[in-house]
């Protein structure tokens, strides 16, 4: 009796387990196929909350770029940049990178873009948008890219107002992985690369990204409607070396701005990720982007990609220890080696640029002519643009740390070429006592380069209090929460 009552009881545990089993099954076969289902979404639809109905885990974990919400001053940590930077928007504000969730947001509050008052003013063109919101490949696909380049950044306020997200990357009515900006493939085309028609799906999990991370300049072009379009263009038919890039520039005689100090033709690098990433190691072994930034997760059985695009070492045991078989307190030590090397070069280079910018301002105001001042001008350019390309890619240290101190030594020596050349420049016309300044503030650098930092606040207050309140009438109500953060207020 005791025997039977035994076998009945484990019959119907075994029973109550298989039931459960099959359930969880069934459910978890049911929450795959809805994610598997190709959803019914227009093309071009924007709003990311929409996609939520058939991603909620993607959705969740994009929304938690929001987390990433820390301003950091970079002007204010680094003084010299306001030098660097003099006549340029960079010198007005430059903070470190926030999560993609602030794309919008960033863009609108940052001194760079000034304080248009209508459709048609303001300092900064249209395409000042590109890289910050789906809205932009929807108005291009609409107005064409020419027509969407042309014209002011405060053209399409009302317009681009979701930040960063889905129709970024992917085709909406396949979500297959897409790049949805032209500019990208032809770059790729100039530079010999493989194009997106021959992309694999690995190669595509980069070249998404490569859609923003990338240095690019604005090309002027006419528009045959009227006005002018500064459309944005990759420096590629050259290489995608810093080298290949700066003699392209050179060869178009470009400049991005004439400095206000030392009146050099000067180039601004953007964010060259891609381009450092591929010569480093993961480059080179085709881990991608997505590799690390965006590593795969499991949740209720379910296998997908985590969305909250940030660093990889705040999530190290689904990224890096994927492939890595050393301790993660192993590795850290490893990075932080490389980053204590790449931050020595980047200081010295800012001191060094800084100064060569000063003493060549010294140099015209006791009389230096054109023709003595022309190769100590080239130096300063190319020693700025290679520090500038190495530093602005971020984590070009991680990606590429080799290439990151090769680029820094090469920038360094220019520098000390320009300060030799103007050494002697000066002493010619007896000033070989001037002694550049050292930078320690903000606030001295501001005062040194004439820059009407309060001015500046003020018109952006003025700004953010009537027309940004029209525009941010359009916002998801997602956004409309967000706590407005500056580095200047």
């Amino acid at each position: 009796m005791k025997r039977y009552k035994a076998l009945l009881a484990g019959s119907l545990l075994a029973i109550g387990c298989m039931t459960a089993l099959v359930a969880s099954i069934n459910e978890k076969k049911e929450e795959q196929g809805l994610i598997n289902t190709v959803p019914k979404i227009d093309r071009w639809e924007t709003r990311n909350e929409e996609y939520k109905k058939v991603y909620p885990r993607q959705y969740d974990s994009w929304k938690q770029t929001k987390n990433s919400d820390d301003i950091e001053d970079l002007l204010k940590k680094y003084p010299e940049l306001v030098v660097l930077y003099a006549g340029y928007g960079f010198a007005k504000d430059y903070n470190s990178p926030r999560g993609h969730f602030y794309a919008v947001e960033e863009i609108r509050n940052t001194l760079r873009t000034g304080a248009p008052k209508d459709t048609k003013t303001g300092p900064m063109p249209s395409a000042c948008w590109t890289c910050k919101s789906p809205d932009v490949p929807r108005i291009m696909n609409e107005q064409g890219d020419l027509e969407y380049f042309t014209g002011k950044f405060s053209k399409y306020g009302t317009e681009i107002v979701n930040p960063l997200g889905c129709v970024d990357c992917h085709n909406p009515e396949t979500m297959e992985l897409s790049v949805n900006r032209q500019y990208l493939d032809n770059g790729l085309k100039a530079a010999g690369e493989t194009s997106l028609a021959d992309a694999k799906h690995q190669d595509m999990r980069s070249l998404v990204c490569a859609q923003c991370h990338v240095e690019y300049y604005f090309d002027k072009q006419e528009n045959p409607k009227g006005g002018k379009a500064a459309v944005v263009t990759l420096p590629w038919s050259e290489g995608t070396s810093v080298e290949d890039m700066e003699k392209y520039y050179d060869n178009i005689d470009f400049k991005d701005w004439t400095h206000k100090v030392s009146k050099t033709p000067m180039l601004k690098a953007q964010h060259p990720g891609w381009e450092m990433w591929k010569t480093g190691a993961h480059g080179k072994n085709n881990v991608s982007c997505a590799d690390c930034h965006m590593p795969y997760k499991s949740e209720g059985g379910i296998k997908y990609t985590d969305h909250n695009i940030g660093n990889p070492l705040d999530n190290m045991e689904y990224s890096c220890m994927n492939c890595h078989r050393t301790s993660e307190e192993s590795l850290l030590s490893n990075i932080n080696e490389k980053k204590k090397r790449k931050d020595e070069l980047h200081k010295k280079n800012m001191k060094q640029i800084a100064a060569a910018h000063l003493e060549a301002g010294k140099a015209w105001e006791v009389g230096a002519t054109k023709e003595e001042m022309a190769p100590i001008l080239k130096d300063i350019r190319h020693a700025q643009w290679r520090w500038d390309y190495a530093v602005a890619s971020h984590a070009a240290f991680f990606h590429a740390p080799e290439e990151t101190l090769r680029i820094l030594g090469s920038a360094l020596e220019k520098a000390g070429n320009a300060r030799i050349k103007l050494a002697k420049i000066l002493a010619k016309y007896e000033v070989s006592d001037y002694k550049a300044p050292k930078i320690y503030s903000k606030e001295q650098a501001q005062e040194i380069t004439g820059l009407p930092f309060d001015k500046l606040i003020e018109d952006k207050k003025r700004f953010k209090g009537t027309l940004l309140m029209e525009w941010k009438k359009h916002d998801p109500e997602y956004m409309k929460t967000i706590e407005d953060k500056t580095s200047y207020d």
